[in-house]
Order: C-alpha cells, then sequence, then structure tokens
C-alpha cells in the first residue's frame, strides 16, 4: 500500500480553531483538513440540524412536479411511481410511495425486472403504465438518459417526472420535469443527494403545500440513510444531515421492514458501517436473486409479523447471493489467469452464464485481488452487460465515454458504471478499455494508497480524544473515519495469527518508554506477522471494542511496515 500523508492545514487556522473548540491541535487539524474552520461550521458539524436542509424548491423543475402531481390529484388520476432495482431505487420508491398513499388512492408502485428489463426506465413499464390506465409516472434513482423512452410514453400520453442523480448527458429527456442537481443550469445548493435524497426533496416540496414541515418527515428518513450509505455518496453538506437524522430513526424508531432486518441481524444500536453491510446488502438481494419488489413490499409493510417473513425470505436470497459471488469471482481469477492478464492495466472478464445480480459485486471482489478498474460481463438477452468499478481517483465513466462506439448503452459515475454491447463488439471494447485506461490512468493508482489524517503517538489516544473522533460519525465519502499514523511501536510479545486460515494478526502494542498497550486488529493483515519481531510502524483507525460488558479503544490496523 501507499501510505499518503494529508497535507497539513495552514497552522494559524488550526490553532484558532482549536482555541475556540478547547481540542488538542490533532482534532483541530483533521476538522481543518475537512474545510471545517470555523466554531459556527464545527457546530453545524457535531450537530447535524434539520434545520440546514434546503427549501426544495431552489431544484430546477421542483415546482413543475408538484404542479403535475397536484393535477393529477385534482383529476383522480392512476400514479405510477417506478424505480430502479437497487437498495437506492427500491428504497426511493418505498419512500414517494408511502407518501403519496397519504395524500391520494390512486397509487402504484413498478421496479423493472433485472434481466428481462434491465436498469432504468423500461419500454415494458411504460407499456405496463399504458395498459392499466397511468397517466403519470413518476422515475425514481434512473431515467436521465431515458431520452426514447420517455419520447415512447408522451406518444402515449403518459407524463414523465424524472428524479436522479446521475451525470446528465448533452441531451435531457422530454419530461414534465427532471429533478437532478447535477443538470448544469441546477442551482441547487448541493449536488450529491442520491436518488432517494431527491425522492425526499419531491415529497417535501409537496408537504410544504400542507403546511407539513421537516418534523413531519422525519419517519421516512430511514429510507434516505439506508441510500445514502448504501450508494457511497458524499457524507457532507445535506447528506450529513440526513443520514446523521435518519441513523437516529433507524435505532429509535424504524419502519416494521428495517425493524425486521435488524431484527434479523441481532444487532443492538446500528452505526452507518452497519447500514452498508448489514442492511443495504439484504435490501440489495432481493432485486438481485429474485425481483426488487420484495424490497419494497417489506420496507412499505405495516404489520411488524409480515414484515418478519419478508425478511427471512431475503435472508436465504441474501445467503445465495454470497455463495454465488464467492464461486463467480473465483471463476474469474481463474479466466485472468487463463488468459495472462495479471499484468494488464485492467480487468475485463464474460461468461455468458454469471449470474447478472452479482457482477457489480464480482467486479469489487476483482479489484481487492487485482487494484485497476475493472468490468465483468455476462450474457442478457441478445446483449453482453456489464457492471464497472473503478480505483480511487480513475474516472471510468470517462473511461467508458471514450469506448462508446463499442457500446450500446452506458450510465453511472465516476467510480461505478453499467453498460451493454453486442456480443460481437466484446473483444474490440476489451481491447479499447485497456488502450485507453493505459493511456490515462496514473501509474501509482494501481497501487492500494492509505490517506492518512494525522502522525501521532498513541500516548494522544485519549477517552476525550476517542469520543471527539466518534462524534465524527456518521463517516463516509468526504467524512472517512481518521487514520493515523504512529511509528516506532512494538507488540508485548503475545501477537498472533488469528482466524481459521490465520489470515488476520492481533496484537497488543505500545509505544517507547510508555507501558500502556492497545489492544490492535488487523484484518487480512495475518501475512505481515514478521514485521512484529522489532519496533514496526502502523496506519489505523479507532474503534471501540467490547468484551464481557468491559468497552476498550481498540486500534484497527490497514496496514504496517
Amino acid at each position: 500500500m501507499r501510505w499518503t500523508l494529508k497535507p497539513p492545514p495552514e497552522k494559524e487556522k488550526v490553532q484558532k480553531l482549536a482555541e475556540e473548540l478547547q481540542v488538542d491541535k490533532t482534532i483541530a487539524s483533521i476538522l481543518c483538513q475537512r474545510n471545517i474552520e470555523t466554531f459556527e461550521a464545527a457546530k453545524k458539524f457535531f450537530r447535524p440540524s434539520l434545520e440546514d436542509i434546503h427549501d426544495p424548491f431552489l431544484m430546477k423543475d421542483m415546482d413543475l412536479a408538484v404542479e403535475r402531481i397536484e393535477t393529477a390529484i385534482a383529476n383522480n388520476e392512476n400514479v405510477l411511481v417506478f424505480g430502479d432495482y437497487d437498495v437506492d431505487g427500491t428504497t426511493a420508491v418505498s419512500l414517494v410511495s408511502s407518501y403519496l398513499k397519504t395524500i391520494h388512492p390512486n397509487i402504484a408502485t413498478y421496479i423493472p425486472d433485472r434481466y428481462a428489463e434491465g436498469y432504468g426506465v423500461s419500454y415494458l413499464g411504460i407499456d405496463f403504465a399504458h395498459d392499466n390506465d397511468f397517466s403519470l409516472i413518476i422515475a425514481l434513482d434512473c431515467g436521465i438518459k431515458a431520452i426514447e423512452k420517455v419520447a415512447y410514453a408522451n406518444e402515449k400520453n403518459i407524463d414523465f417526472i424524472i428524479c436522479d442523480h446521475h451525470k446528465p448527458g448533452l441531451e435531457i429527456p422530454k419530461a414534465v420535469a427532471v429533478l437532478n442537481a447535477k443538470q448544469e443550469d441546477c442551482k441547487y445548493p448541493f449536488d450529491e443527494l442520491c436518488g432517494c435524497g431527491v425522492g425526499f426533496k419531491l415529497i417535501q416540496a409537496l408537504g410544504s403545500k400542507r403546511n407539513q414541515t421537516i418534523q413531519d418527515f422525519i419517519p421516512y428518513l430511514d429510507l434516505v440513510a439506508t441510500a445514502i450509505a448504501a450508494d457511497i455518496v458524499p457524507m457532507n453538506g445535506e447528506n450529513r444531515v440526513l443520514a446523521y437524522h435518519g441513523l437516529l430513526v433507524i435505532n429509535q424508531n424504524p419502519r416494521n421492514g428495517i425493524k425486521a432486518l435488524i431484527h434479523q441481524s441481532k444487532k443492538k444500536e446500528l452505526t452507518i458501517t452497519d447500514v452498508v453491510f448489514t442492511i443495504a446488502p439484504r435490501i440489495n438481494a432481493a432485486g438481485r436473486m429474485k425481483h426488487g419488489n420484495y424490497a419494497v413490499e417489506l420496507l412499505t409493510e405495516m404489520d411488524f409479523e409480515t414484515a418478519v417473513d419478508f425478511a427471512a425470505s431475503i435472508e436465504i436470497f441474501n445467503a445465495d447471493r454470497k455463495e454465488l459471488d464467492k464461486r463467480i469471482t473465483d471463476e474469474a481469477l481463474i479466466q485472468i489467469i487463463d488468459n495472462e492478464e495479471e499484468n494488464r492495466f485492467s480487468s475485463v472478464v464474460y461468461q455468458e452464464d454469471w449470474h447478472k445480480g452479482v457482477i457489480g459485486i464480482v467486479a469489487s471482489r476483482l479489484i481487492e485481488k487485482y487494484y485497476r478498474p475493472t468490468l465483468v460481463f455476462t450474457k442478457s438477452g441478445d446483449k453482453l452487460a456489464a457492471s464497472a468499478r473503478s480505483v480511487k481517483d480513475f474516472d471510468v465513466y470517462n473511461a467508458l465515454e471514450a469506448c462508446s462506439e463499442f457500446i450500446e448503452q452506458f450510465g453511472g459515475h465516476k467510480y461505478a458504471a453499467g453498460l451493454t454491447l453486442l456480443p460481437e463488439n466484446y473483444e474490440n471494447f476489451k481491447n479499447k478499455f485497456e488502450e485507453v485506461v493505459a493511456k490515462t490512468i496514473d501509474k501509482d493508482l494501481l497501487t492500494p494508497e492509505v490517506s492518512i489524517d494525522a502522525e501521532i503517538d498513541l500516548s494522544e489516544i485519549t477517552p476525550k480524544f476517542f469520543r471527539i473522533i466518534q462524534q465524527m460519525a456518521p463517516f463516509g465519502p468526504q467524512n472517512m473515519r481518521p487514520v493515523f499514523k504512529t511509528t516506532s511501536i512494538r507488540d508485548n510479545g503475545y501477537g498472533k495469527q488469528v482466524g481459521t486460515d490465520k489470515t488476520h494478526l492481533k496484537l497488543n502494542v505500545f509505544q517507547g518508554d510508555n507501558k500502556q498497550t492497545f489492544n490492535a486488529i488487523g484484518f487480512g493483515l495475518g501475512d505481515k506477522m514478521e514485521f512484529v519481531q522489532n519496533d514496526f510502524d502502523i496506519v489505523y483507525g479507532l474503534d471501540e471494542n467490547e468484551w464481557n460488558g468491559r468497552k476498550t479503544i481498540q486500534l484497527l490496523l490497514k496496514d504496517l511496515k
């Protein structure tokens, strides 16, 4: 791993903030690195307030979206709430449909089949709307590139409202309203909302016409926090406020579906990391293994016992998903070796019988082994479909754009994208993608980087220091859990490899003459045991370990040398 120490902020700013907040300089420095440089900014950061949520009508077309929905209500029209099959899409559909049902009876939901229809707005979905007399479709977490499909709906006298957060193309669909803060002419103050976040702004706007305030929408924030966590959007600005308060709802009074998933996990209190690794994969498993409708039914279920039954079914989907992604990952790794592609700048693999529902997970797994931009293809109808994943600081969306001559359709973000192409174009695409990555990637990016916030001595880790670090949560992109570097430490002699296959490292470390020791755990670092015999350096985060009712500060090792 590359160890990179973040540049130190200006000393004067750090000194001033440390005095204003009455904290040590390390804490003040970490805050300044995150653009929190004043007492007021720190107050907003440590005490996220719902009063800082932006006015939804600042978003371009919000007035048009609200007007069209109010017209639908007045005319007793049928409204179809349409969304993608992943966590962001299914939570968004659950949120918007459940709110709309409180003000209008004629609401239905539609999640496209991952396999029969693929990602985004579908012709099948529009035909379903037409056959069942729906005159308005609200598309969530998709639609920004659905030019032809929105035109097709217009021909059938079906209006569209698009609520999306993906990068727009040069042309915008001719919908009644397009809510997407990434549009160049949208002046909304925060452009990193997830799809469910955009849906939340829509119901907030509708509520304002009914004298409802942000307090009335707190029960919906468990869905928004789950989507923010799962979609890995920046954990700053409005997202931080929504995630912070959504996490409170998850832990204090969640909807039945989320309560049932927590019940399955046996956890008492969830962090945002628990949401990412416990709640989100189970919601995703429904869309991956069966159908996204299962997730929507779970998340909108009013009866707890029924929700528990749904959650039990989804638990089986999730177990199947784990088994499948392990098998496909193993097959993909063998393919890379058989093709002698271990030393390329990219990984592009394909097998026609790989399950489309897990290829995104497999792409992420492959990056753990070969750290480089990665695409995993499978057969989908008469085309090939792929999930793309990238490495830190490399824009895979731009790389795909440079290969567009071989692609039928693509969309996504800097770090994750999806695409389809014709089978005869696969080899040409694969060669072109490798060529583009080889030409444009900074070779340093092919080695995983651990970004270090500060170099400290172990003696600086006091209960107060740890408490302040914990209060920086929820963590996520743009507000990652702080990472520290400490040099010349030693193990007290009880260090050992742990885990069934000895892949993890458990140490008890101290520094210099200070005999205070800290427990340290290094997942996947079992092979570094040889470094532990003498003085060594570590990079790590801080966490709390509970054993027999006693809580202690634990070091989460990221690397050592």
